[in-house]
């Protein structure tokens, strides 16, 4: 395969464990896998990523392929400065892809996302003075509509154009922390018509993981830039 990178299909740094290299091959699997229903489904993205996990999850084959990496950039660091090649039109498409999803999906969807996170813990705050005062509810209320109509735009962004190969993971935890957070919001408006705080405590755990989740995009996006 033409530039395979077992490293990169799986977004991880050359420095990872075995134990690193195995979750990061079953979460992206998960969210990839044909049988999963997943929107993200892709076939081909299967295909790389047990090609790569076949590379790196045996460490004898992981040790001849670090060699031979080693080995192609001590030969590369001949080139000079000044000759340096300019680069191919394939790799200025990747950039310009790169740099158009960053900006058109990733920046609008982790905004609108830290939004409707950190308001919760205010709205809940101030709903807890008085759960049963009318105005409270009613403002609480209107809190949800606003975050349903951010998750939409949210998604919206998310899925206006695809997501480059090396943004796999990042795609995926804001894939997952926007499904959680309208698990979470669904939760919440149950609270608000029977007022049983079970409902009230499944909404916030699941504001939780949406937080780490998008966490998780963030670091994800400093270890591929």
């Amino acid at each position: 395969m033409v530039n395979f990178d077992p490293y990169q299909v799986l977004n991880i740094r050359p420095t990872a464990t075995h134990d690193e290299v195995k979750q990061a091959y079953r979460r992206l699997a998960k969210c990839f896998h044909p049988d999963s229903h997943n929107k993200m489904a892709n076939h081909d993205r299967i295909a790389q990523l047990n090609a790569a996990y076949e590379v790196l999850g045996d460490p004898k084959q992981r040790q001849g392929y670090d060699q031979r990496q080693t080995g192609a950039a001590r030969q590369a660091t001949r080139t000079t400065a000044a000759g340096k090649h300019r680069p191919s039109q394939a790799s200025r498409e990747t950039d310009v892809h790169l740099h158009s999803w960053l900006k058109q999906v990733y920046s609008p969807v982790n905004r609108e996302l830290g939004q409707v996170i950190r308001q919760l813990k205010v709205e809940i705050t101030q709903l807890a003075a008085d759960p049963f005062d009318d105005q409270l509810m009613e403002d609480f209320q209107t809190y949800l509509e606003n975050c349903r109509t951010a998750l939409t735009s949210a998604k919206a962004s998310f899925q206006s154009m695809p997501n480059p190969s090396n943004m796999a993971s990042v795609a995926a935890n804001l894939y997952y922390c926007l499904s959680h957070l309208e698990d979470g919001v669904e939760e919440l408006e149950r609270f608000t018509m029977c007022y049983d705080d079970y409902y009230l405590n499944t909404g916030r755990e699941l504001f939780r993981i949406s937080a780490k989740l998008r966490d998780e995009a963030r670091e994800a996006i400093k270890v591929v830039l």
